[in-house]
Parts: structure tokens; C-alpha cells; sequence
């Protein structure tokens, strides 16, 4: 069995170098986390820092994207918008998967009226845009990056809701179900030890999916101001400042929307690749 894998290895590698796509997506993908894993401990000026006495520099060796209409370092607040776009994706993806997945299961392993129950409850929740969701939470709750954060989290249900209960129903249906129901273990037991591995693959790539369009989400809320609220930089919200000096400096709008195209590109193309690679009915080679 040993050998076996051993020499599946080497065919592995060269599936994943063959395929382009993944390959850039993963590049780009580690890019991003790269730079907020060092805007962590340094950035070339502080992200916050007001100097209108450099305002609307053009890039040199010393700012090297310019600075806005503050005196804002741009390089330094892209770097830690990075951060601020990380974490909304990670936390959002993961209460879609916590929740989403929990009731895709038990929709799977129930049927019946508990399948019906899970499957209108994600549809209902499906019936609001994460958009307007936050919209609906703002105006209780007020803006902020963790209100955007539970928007789009509960966008992210009915996703994972609705993949996880067709996947698994699949899975409930193959004759190996049938013999360790026989083998006496229970329906929990089935789900996590049969079920649940033989979905994961498709489960990975569509978080990888959902992490890119919560980017995306965030920058959107950010943009309309209900995203991440100052001091804090939010590419979004960037773009916004950048209106008014659309003309004057179109750098303050190239560089991040070029930084949210790079993030969600890059995501969406390892997205795209994990599922050509794990899937073996959708292998291009």
C-alpha cells in the first residue's frame, strides 16, 4: 500500500504543476497571505499616520505607491487592508461551514420533516443578500467590520447548506452506507466517519470559492461605509476616498481595486484548480 502511494506521489505533483490555473491562483493566493503576515510586525510607514504636508505624492523610493489625500502611506495601507480582508473571509467562511454544513447533515441524515425544516430555514436566509443584510444589521447594531463579518457569514449558510445536504444524500445512497448500517453503527456515526470525509473535497473548494466572494462582499460594504470604519484601512473603502481625486491621482483607485482583482482572482483560480485536482471526473489530465 506504501508503494502504491509512494508512487502515486510523482503523478500528483506533476497534475498540480500542469495545471496553470492552480498554480496561479496558489501564487497569488500566498502572495496575499504573505503580505498580511508582514504588516503583522512591519509596514514602510505607519497605515494611519495624517501628514497632509505629503499629500497626494506621487510614488518615489520613499513612498512606494504615492500617498493619498492625507499623506497616507498607500503601500502601508494596502498592506494592512490585506489583513482586514483575510479575517473577514476566514470568519465569515467559517460560521457558513459551521452552520451551513451542520444543517446540510442533518437534512442528509434525517429526511423527512427535519430535511424540510433545514432546507426552508436556509432557503429563507438565502432570500437575503449579504448586502442587505448588513444593511439590516447596521441600522440596529450600527457599521463595523463585525457586523459585515456576520452578514456575510449568514449569506454564507443557505451556500454550504444546500452543497453539503446534495452531496451527502449522494453518499447515503452507495451500497458501502448500506453495509456498515448493517454493521450496526448509527446515523452520527455513519456521518462523520463516512459521510462527511467523502464530501470534504467538494466542501474545501467551495470554501475556497466563498472566501473570494467574501473579499469581494467586504469591499463592497466597505465602499458603501458599512464595512470597516476609520482609522482602520479597508481597500473598499479606499476606493471610495478615491472618487474625488478620480482625475487628479487615478493611482488611489488603480492600486486597490488592482489589489482586490489580485485577491479574489487568485482565490477564485485555486478554487477552480482544487476542484479539477480533487475531482477525479473533472481531471483535465
Amino acid at each position: 500500500m506504501s508503494a502504491v502511494a509512494e508512487r502515486g506521489r510523482p503523478a500528483r505533483r506533476r497534475r498540480v504543476f500542469r495545471h496553470w490555473g492552480l498554480v496561479c491562483g496558489a501564487i497569488l493566493t500566498a502572495l496575499l497571505l504573505l503580505i498580511a503576515l508582514v504588516s503583522l510586525v512591519w509596514t514602510p510607514h505607519s497605515a494611519t499616520a495624517i501628514d497632509l504636508t505629503q499629500r497626494l505624492l506621487p510614488p518615489s523610493p520613499r513612498h512606494w505607491l504615492g500617498t493619498d489625500h492625507f499623506g497616507r502611506d498607500i503601500a502601508s495601507m494596502l498592506m494592512v487592508g490585506a489583513q482586514n480582508s483575510i479575517l473577514v473571509g476566514i470568519v465569515a467562511v467559517a460560521i457558513g461551514v459551521a452552520l451551513g454544513v451542520s444543517l446540510g447533515l442533518l437534512a442528509a441524515a434525517q429526511g423527512g420533516w427535519a430535511e424540510e425544516a433545514a432546507m426552508r430555514l436556509a432557503d429563507f436566509t438565502f432570500a437575503f443578500p449579504a448586502v442587505l443584510s448588513a444593511i439590516l444589521i447596521t441600522a440596529l447594531l450600527g457599521p463595523g467590520a463585525v457586523n459585515s463579518i456576520i452578514a456575510i457569514g449568514i449569506f454564507n449558510v443557505p451556500v454550504f447548506a444546500r452543497l453539503t445536504r446534495g452531496a451527502a444524500r449522494a453518499i447515503w445512497t452507495r451500497d458501502f452506507i448500506l453495509a456498515t448500517r448493517a454493521a450496526g453503527k448509527g446515523g452520527l456515526r455513519i456521518t462523520l466517519e463516512h459521510v462527511l470525509p467523502n464530501i470534504a473535497s467538494i466542501l474545501i473548494v467551495q470554501a475556497t470559492i466563498q472566501f473570494a466572494l467574501a473579499i469581494l462582499a467586504e469591499a463592497g460594504l466597505s465602499y458603501i461605509g458599512l464595512g470597516t470604519q476609520p482609522p482602520f484601512p479597508s481597500w473598499g473603502r479606499m476606493l471610495n476616498e478615491a472618487q474625488t481625486f478620480l482625475f487628479l491621482a487615478p493611482r488611489l483607485a488603480i492600486f486597490p481595486g488592482l489589489a482586490i482583482v489580485a485577491a479574489v482572482l487568485g482565490l477564485n483560480l485555486l478554487g477552480d484548480g482544487l476542484r479539477d485536482l480533487l475531482d477525479p471526473r473533472l481531471r483535465r489530465f
